[in-house]
């Protein structure tokens, strides 16, 4: 605690705020271990404390200020208006910061951080205790306490406390009591451990301090073999060629049972070697014991954070299984120097190129990427906005999740067939967005699901044959709605320069478009990003190497001569996403982003390769962000610029200055929750192409993707405001192989899953912990599944 008196200046050096230090979510208990009146009583549900200045000198008080809920206040109001209560006392607890209130505070074994103090006017025993928040820092609370004792020696002692020795403040400090009386008498000490602890939905670098302060209070000790999570034998290593890093530092594990990162050794040498053509090893070693040997691959899912000096990342034992490792580094500097090392081997083992041969610009790029850029939690505002959120989801319908109905609910139920039995599932999913319509792609059939006011999806009917105008039956590789969702447009995979149309009121492909002879289509989509809303026929296709439109009006060929872009170098194109203007961003396989405003010219900005192929690409209506989506991780990019002769400019419109490419904001899943994942269904991280939620005249506000069995969904406000806590999950029994947004809102979620579809209530996603990500959703009787025998015509010849 002591360690952090350098603070003081920070703390009392502005005399002209009121407000000293906070810590802006928690809960307000009084607890009365001897009291008749009750054990225990919440006072605030939801509130903020505070050490304040008041108006004389050398005088401070602890304040606990009540945070509504929206509409709350109003309620309060009125009852104000007829006498109910006083609303200082019912808003804010104060307390005088003096020595008789023993304030004190106490980071609980499972993680949970207390503050407490007595309460001078109640029975002997009494005291007030403010249990923050989990995402609420260990070290924040500490920067409380000391603050605290601050203020109680200047009101003894009437002088600055800047000046005080660790001696003089330890008079205040009352650590040594009787341990903390628990809020809530319902567990034991040990189960109320367990109900507090540090899950995993808290940032694993926030568990990491916690853990460190912990110990510092004798909280944490090292594990020994008591925990249910051990550390699984290490591989050998292999013959080190050239030595990248090799750094000392401090080495926990993730417990999964307990939700914590447990101490393992206190000093391990961590090396990073080259041992072979584009090939590298991570090797830890205690002075002791060996304790792990894995490959440098993109599913160690790297994490640097430099505020707390700690790395995370995840470990492959030989029987597949994940853990979740951090290494704490003694300083900065050591830390800079091994995540130089371990980035090299990573990059050069993804790209096959010399890390030396990039420029310096492109070296900090991939370096920050890989950064921990999340921040303390937003203050009350952005919180209370969440809240407002949810609570217009709740007002929906209250079913657990909004799921359709069965296709044909005159069938009895024995009599449906629900899987193929050429073994066909689900594969793709494509949205309508000028009717509310979703089309299923389940090998050479479509699924056409109407979506009802009621948020629901009702089956409507099945395309049963896909083939080309000649008759040959083929499974789409890849779809788009076109032309007001009057048509559909498919990719054969078996025919790489050619395209299909399909007429969706008859439900046939009537067209068959050559695109060129000798340029082939690797991707498509749409000339602007609400094209589809409108009769316009022409759209942007690429090949590995080229980028071009397509007009279906053309006689022969359909590929735009005079809007083609072809590179001579080999520059594997992947994926594509246009704004609302027809600004057109393109990645590539390589891992690199282009952004373009037009056909036919040179990329205004280039986004320099993380490593990973970039495997989807979605942009914002505006052109503001852009989302890309490799294996193991998203890439949100603000294409804004913000300083320079081109500020207010975006990427797509003019090119960024050398030195200021954008910083990219990396989106992983926290490596424990990888960890548990894996943990849980034995695979590999994958994640489906994300994308934002979308519609006319409506903001982009989430994120959604898919990995296995979990569809996961972001909060792009949390991820701007750097919040610790930006996504929530859903698990499914069965993989998620296509997922999106209904158009216009993000309120719910359309799921294929392999032999079913789903309509779900984004508000029903939970936050990452061991019992959302162990616990699948079993999906009901009534999910809309559709397979071999439909009960209804084959083709579809009616309209919408």
């Amino acid at each position: 605690m002591f360690m952090l008196r350098n603070v003081s200046k920070f703390l009392f050096g502005d005399t002209s705020k009121e407000s000293i230090i906070e810590i802006p979510q928690g809960q307000l208990y009084i607890v009365r271990p001897l009291s008749p009146k009750g054990y225990s009583e919440l006072i605030f549900k939801d509130a903020a404390a505070s050490i304040r200045r008041t108006g004389q000198d050398f005088q401070y008080q602890l304040v606990i200020q009540r945070a509504y809920e929206e509409g709350e206040e109003e309620l309060a109001d009125d009852e104000d208006d007829q006498g109910a209560t006083d609303g200082l006392d019912k808003d804010e607890k104060v307390f005088l910061l003096d020595q008789t209130l023993h304030f004190r505070s106490e980071v609980r074994e499972g993680g949970a951080k207390i503050l407490a103090w007595n309460d001078l006017s109640g029975d002997a025993g009494d005291l007030f205790e403010f249990v923050c928040e989990s995402s609420v820092a260990s070290d924040k609370v500490a920067t409380f306490e000391l603050a605290a004792l601050q203020c109680q020696y200047e009101r003894k002692y009437r002088r600055s406390a800047q000046g005080a020795t660790e001696n003089q403040l330890k008079e205040f400090s009352f650590q040594e009591e009787k341990p903390i009386p628990s809020a809530s008498p319902v567990a034991s000490p040990t189960t109320k451990s367990r109900a507090h602890s540090l899950t995993s939905g808290e940032s694993t670098a926030a568990m990491a301090k916690d853990v460190e302060y912990a110990q510092s209070k004798g909280q944490i000790r090292p594990v020994e073999g008591e925990g249910p999570t051990t550390a699984p034998q290490s591989a050998s290593q292999p013959e080190a060629l050239e030595i990248l890093a090799r750094e000392k530092a401090e080495l926990h594990l993730f417990d999964f049972t307990s939700g914590t990162f447990m101490l393992q050794d206190r000093e391990v040498t961590a090396t990073v070697s080259e041992v072979g053509q584009w090939q590298y090893w991570l090797q830890i070693m205690g002075q002791e014991q060996e304790w792990l040997g894995q490959a440098v691959v993109a599913d160690l899912n790297p994490v640097f954070n430099f505020e707390y000096l700690s790395f995370i990342f995840n470990h492959y034992a030989q029987d597949g299984s994940a853990y979740s490792w951090l290494l704490r580094f003694k300083d900065q500097q050591t830390e800079e120097r091994f995540q130089e090392g371990l980035m090299q081997a990573l990059w050069e083992q993804l790209n096959e190129m010399k890390w030396g041969k990039v420029k310096e610009q492109e070296r900090e790029y991939v370096l920050d990427a890989f950064q921990d850029l999340t921040m303390e939690d937003a203050e009350n505002e952005e919180q209370d906005e969440a809240e407002a959120e949810a609570e217009d989801e709740d007002e929906q319908d209250q079913e657990d999740a909004q799921r359709s109905e069965h296709y044909d609910s005159d069938e009895e139920e024995d009599d449906v067939v629900t899987r193929e039995d050429d073994g066909n599932v689900n594969s793709q999913l494509a949205v309508g967005y000028k009717h509310d319509r979703s089309f299923v792609v389940r090998g050479s059939k479509i699924g056409v699901f109407k979506h009802t006011p009621n948020n629901n999806l009702e089956f409507s009917t099945n395309i049963s044959k896909v083939q080309t105008p000649k008759g040959k039956l083929f499974s789409p590789k890849k779809v788009m709605l076109h032309a007001e969702d009057r048509d559909m447009i498919l990719q054969n995979g078996d025919d790489p320069n050619s395209l299909y149309r399909m007429d969706l009121e008859y439900g046939k492909v009537v067209d068959e478009w050559k695109v060129h002879d000798d340029i082939p289509v690797d991707t498509f989509a749409p000339e602007n990003k609400f094209a589809q809303m409108t009769a316009n026929q022409p759209f942007i296709g690429a090949s590995s190497n080229a980028l071009y439109r397509v007009d279906p009006r053309l006689s022969g060929n359909k590929l735009v001569d005079a809007n083609l872009k072809q590179y001579a170098s080999k520059n594997a194109f992947s994926s594509l996403a246009t704004t609302e203007s027809g600004y057109i961003a393109v990645a590539s396989n390589k891992g690199d982003i282009r952004m373009f405003d037009r056909l036919g010219v040179n990329a205004k900005t280039h986004i320099p390769a993380l490593g990973e192929p970039i495997i989807g690409l979605d942009v914002s209506a505006d052109g503001r962000w852009v989302l890309a989506t490799c294996r193991t991780y998203l890439l949100l990019i603000d294409s804004l610029q913000k300083d320079g002769k081109n500020e207010g400019k975006l990427g797509f419109e003019r090119s960024f200055a050398k030195d200021s490419k954008p910083q990219p904001r990396r989106l992983g899943l926290q490596p424990a929750h990888v960890a548990q994942f894996q943990h849980e269904t034995k695979q590999p991280l994958a994640f489906t192409p994300a994308k934002f939620n979308t519609g006319v005249d409506t903001e982009e506000t989430s994120i959604i993707t898919a990995t296995g069995p979990f569809i996961i969904t972001w909060s792009l406000k949390k991820i701007i405001a750097g919040r610790k806590d930006p996504y929530t999950i859903k698990r499914y029994a069965e993989d998620v192989k296509a997922d999106n947004f209904r158009f216009g809102s993000d309120k719910n979620v359309i799921v294929a899953l392999p032999n079913e579809v789903n309509m779900v209530a984004k508000r029903t996603f939970q936050k990452p912990t061991r019992e959302s990500i162990a616990a699948p959703v079993t999906p009901s009787r009534r999910t809309t599944r559709w397979g071999n025998r439909l009960g209804r015509d084959d083709i579809v010849n009616s309209p919408f």
